[in-house]
């Protein structure tokens, strides 16, 4: 999966290493994600070893996301998870297709899944917190959103969404500012969130000013 600082990559992709056409139990285990940074974002990996009908599937189903179409997607990933139960991407994936329909509950178990699979994905633990701001557990969202960055500091959309939700739904101005300013400087040219930041000051200026 790659991530740039400037736009946001919705849905995931797999690196396959090898085409065996059987994969025995023992080696179904998750794979270990590895995050790489340079000055245009971050990619993640997670290197499994498929088939190539799951892997026609699982690029199928991604190709119908990205043109929303959530509903035949979201049962090809289905297919794929049955297929390869410890294939990360497909639970975030699915997670993300869920949540895009307003299916929360269903969302909020894919993504448990792929955290399940892969307790330090930072992707995960942000779509996580997306919907679970949307269910309105507020302090399950934080947490996950903290345990994004625990993994990867530099995360830009995990800082934005933490300050959001300090911002609008917990009212904790430092909170806010902290994250808000941190995303800032990764992302130094997002104009809405400079004026968000500005507006944040004003109004804790307000606040103190006796």
């Amino acid at each position: 999966m790659r991530i740039r600082n400037k736009t946001r990559a919705l849905f995931l992709a797999v690196a396959a290493c090898g085409s065996a056409a059987t994969i025995q139990s023992a080696e179904r285990r998750a794979a270990r994600v590895v995050v790489e940074q340079d000055a245009g974002g971050f990619t993640i990996t997670q290197r499994v070893r498929v088939n190539a009908d799951v892997r026609a599937d699982y690029e199928t189903a991604v190709r119908m996301l990205e043109e929303a179409r959530y509903e035949p997607g979201i049962a090809l990933l289905l297919k794929v998870t049955e297929r390869e139960p410890a294939l990360t991407a497909a639970h975030i994936d699915l997670g993300i297709a869920y949540a895009r329909t307003g299916d929360l509950d269903h969302a909020e178990a894919s993504l448990l899944k792929a955290l399940e699979l892969n307790p330090q994905h930072p992707v995960a633990y942000n779509e996580l917190g997306l919907v679970q701001r949307r269910q309105g557990q507020f302090a399950a969202s934080r947490a996950s959103y903290e345990a994004a960055l625990a993994q990867f500091a530099d995360f830009h959309f995990a800082h934005r969404n933490l300050a959001i939700l300090c911002d609008l739904y917990l009212g904790d101005s430092a909170c806010a500012l902290e994250h808000y300013d941190a995303y800032s400087r990764i992302v130094p040219d997002d104009a809405e969130v400079a004026t968000w930041i500005a507006d944040l000051r004003n109004r804790k200026s307000r606040k103190e000013t006796p």
